[in-house]
């Protein structure tokens, strides 16, 4: 099973970028996106790219703001957060996708992104 390892989370102003990434240990042939999860919160979709990297889909709360891509290359999906929100705040993590939005596998450790207002 493919593992996966999230990383360029930190402390960031409102209005500040950050670019996340997500290391796989193989090349995955599959839908991936990330999702993520603030505290007493449920895990909730973000944003997905298939696996040709043509088509990307976002959640209505980051779009215009948030953008993914992938580089099959290197096994790395990454997601490029522009003007950011206190409400951004929470752990990215990222997984394989189906149905649209749906993870499928196993997670990650997370990466934590926290938005100071």
């Amino acid at each position: 099973q493919v593992q996966l390892v999230e990383s360029g989370g930190g402390l960031v102003q409102a209005g500040g970028s950050l670019r996340l990434s997500c290391t796989a240990s193989r090349r995955t042939f599959s839908t991936m996106g990330w999702f993520r999860q603030a505290p007493g919160k449920e895990r909730e979709f973000v944003a997905a790219i298939s696996s040709d990297g043509r088509s990307t889909s976002y959640a209505d709360s980051v779009k215009g703001r948030f953008a993914i891509s992938r580089d099959n290359a290197k096994n790395t999906v990454y997601l490029q957060m522009n003007s950011l929100k206190p409400e951004d705040a929470a752990v990215y993590y990222c997984n394989t996708v189906i149905n649209g939005d749906r993870p499928f596998g196993s997670w990650g450790q997370g990466t934590q992104v926290t938005v100071s207002s």
